[in-house]
This record gives structure tokens, sequence and C-alpha cells, in this order.
């Protein structure tokens, strides 16, 4: 069974995603980890951030791998351990430029179909998962919050991660994140007309969970 959650950064989606994942024993996947993975790939080889078709050959390349957990995702790059280095503002800042890359996005939605083909079921989460990635899902989900909730969140998180940032620094960020997601020409970031949609502004992760638990119980998509 796949089981997919879109939304913009802050709105919950990855938290929610994780712990559905680990409540219902799937393999949790966090496509935005790979987005940042080839961003950080990028950045290392000084490559221009314009240029499509050196943003697809990095791509292309098979020198990123991801350990699927129930609760994690651990990213290597040429070898290396990037799990934490890939969440820093430098990444942050150019993941957009990578995000509207048509090139880019066409490899990564076909590992991600590929992860799941030979996964079976997956908690999956991102901007395109239930749109472009896998519009059969059998569950979909889109999580959105206020500007200010999610910058907030945002801003924890970044803080918790000993990364100095302000609350400016990450509106700004977050600003120009959401307009290349829904300007994009290639799988904008949108509700699929099909899922159900949670405002999480109010609510804890907790209540998210359930809200998501319940709908998939009422549907027996999972046992009660």
């Amino acid at each position: 069974m796949i089981i997919t959650i879109d939304g913009p950064a802050g709105s919950g989606k990855s938290t929610a995603a994780r712990k559905l994942a680990a409540r219902l024993g799937f393999p949790y996947l966090d496509t935005g980890a790979m987005y940042r993975a080839v961003t950080l790939a990028a950045l290392q080889d000084g490559v221009d951030l314009g240029d499509e078709a050196a943003l697809t050959a990095v791509a292309a390349r098979d020198d990123c791998q991801f350990d699927l957990g129930p609760t994690h995702i651990r990213v290597t790059l040429r070898g290396h351990d990037v799990t934490e280095e890939i969440r820093s503002m430098r990444v942050n800042d150019h993941t957009r430029y990578i995000a509207a890359s048509p090139g880019v996005r066409r490899i990564l939605i076909q590992r991600q179909r590929a992860v799941a083909a030979r996964l079976g079921s997956v908690v999956t989460e991102g901007r395109d998962q239930g749109t472009a990635a896998f519009p059969d899902a059998e569950a979909k989900f889109f999580l959105d919050a206020t500007r200010e909730k999610r910058t907030e969140r945002r801003l924890h998180e970044m803080l918790a991660d000993g990364e100095e940032v302000t609350s400016a620094q990450i509106l700004a960020n977050l600003d120009a994140r959401d307009r290349t997601d829904v300007e994009r020409a290639v799988a904008p970031l949108r509700a699929p007309p099909d899922a159900v949609r949670i405002d999480t502004t109010h609510l804890s992760i907790a209540e998210v969970l359930d809200k998501i638990v319940a709908h998939l119980r009422a549907r027996r998509l999972v046992d009660g």
C-alpha cells in the first residue's frame, strides 16, 4: 500500500509521515532528502544551479544511497553520511533551484517509484507524491498550516539542529520555496483532488496522526 503525505515546508508532513510509518510498520520515504542530497552534491561540485543539463547530470549519478527505516532515513553521499548536513540552512537556501529542475524531478520520481515497487508498502512524503509520483496511491493526505506557524516550526527545528538562524531568515526561505513549488512548470505543489486535507495550525502531531489513522480505518485500509 502506498500512502502519500504532501504539503509545504513546516506543515508537519515529515513528522506525521515518520510517526505513521512507525505505527504501521511501513518504510518511510522522505523525498525531500533526495532533493537535498542532489543540492548538496551540486554545491560541492560548484555546479551552476541555473544549468539544467548540469543539474540533471548530478542527479543521474549513482553516488547517493538512502537507508530507509520506519522512523528515519540515512543519507550517504560519496561514502560520507550527510544526513545532518543536508538539513543545513546552506542547503535549504538552494534546494528550490534543484526542485524546479524538470530533469532532476524526472530522475528522482523514477527512483521513488522504484523504491516503492521494491518495498511494496511505504509512507512517502514530499511536494508531489500524490500528484506526480504516485497518482494511484491508495491513500493521500495534504497537510498545511499558516505561514506564521510554519515559520515557527521550522525555526525550532533549525535551532534544535544547532543552526544559527533567525525567524526572518526562515520566513524568507519559506516564501522563496513556496513560490518555486507553486509556480514551477513540472509537478507544482498542489493538493491532489482526492486527498484528505488537514490544517495542522492548531493541532498537535498526535492529533494530526489520529486524524490520518481514523481516515485509514474508516476506509478499512488498516485494522481497527
